[in-house]
């Protein structure tokens, strides 16, 4: 496994995370691609996005099913400005690269929003530190492990998603 993907599990194990971090066959780095392999809803993937909130960083997860509304972020954290990172940001916020974030295992904490859409899942997968690795988690957990706030982080209208049957 990448050395990435190892630290990511091993930060994972110490926050009692039952969920073992997997290697898939192919790079997952969008949420479509990861759900074509994994063989469930798009909405099911939790997308690691990091933001600049005025020029501090912003980790949010939100579902695969969901665009981000960065004005509506803007104002759930308090910030003038959030903007997509860019790749450099994105490294040296959390130590991994675009395409393969996870939502641990950071060189520092990171203010996280979670997406209140994941909690319509019962399995969440989300990256494991690299483009080939995904763990199995839940909206509850994410929430644990990352000390997040559960936030609606979508645009209204989901990315051509219907709310989840439950």
């Amino acid at each position: 496994m990448h050395p990435s993907a190892t630290h990511v599990a091993d930060v994972l194990a110490g926050l009692g995370v039952t969920g073992q971090v997997r290697e898939l066959p192919d790079p997952a780095p969008t949420a479509a691609t990861a759900a074509a392999q994994l063989g469930c809803e798009v909405g099911a993937i939790a997308n690691s996005l990091v933001f600049s909130a005025d020029g501090a960083p912003l980790l949010v997860l939100t579902s695969g099913a969901h665009r981000v509304d960065t004005g509506k972020v803007a104002g759930l954290v308090g910030a003038a400005r959030v903007r997509r990172a860019d790749p450099e940001f994105v490294r040296e916020a959390t130590g991994q690269v675009i395409g393969g974030v996870a939502p641990v295992g950071h060189p520092r904490p990171l203010r996280t929003l979670v997406d209140q859409w994941l909690r319509s899942y019962d399995v969440v997968w989300a990256a494991g530190g690299h483009a080939h690795t995904v763990f199995p988690t839940s909206f509850a957990e994410l929430v644990r492990i990352t000390g997040g706030t559960p936030a609606d982080v979508g645009a209204d209208d989901p990315a051509g998603a219907a709310t989840p049957a439950r």
